[in-house]
């Protein structure tokens, strides 16, 4: 018998993002970077020491510090 061959329908784009849309974007630091890629010195320092000693070594908790302290320079919020 016949095949009716039909065309699926095409997708809708998203809609763009605004600019009250914050999850949207990802924030960015003083340097224009993602929290992730800042302070990659303190960064490495206390993951090597976690790794190491354990996130409750005295040495840890001051490196721990350092690097909470370098991404609150660069402008985010951090516990």
């Amino acid at each position: 018998m016949g095949q009716s061959q039909s065309t699926p329908p095409t997708p809708t784009p998203p809609a763009p993002a605004t600019k009250s849309d914050d999850c949207s974007q990802p924030k960015l630091g003083k340097s224009g970077k993602k929290i992730c890629c800042c302070c990659p010195d303190t960064k490495q320092a206390r993951d090597a020491c976690v790794l190491m000693k354990g996130e409750d070594h005295s040495d840890c908790i001051k490196l721990i510090e350092a690097h909470k302290e370098c991404l609150r320079a660069e402008g985010f919020t951090v516990k």
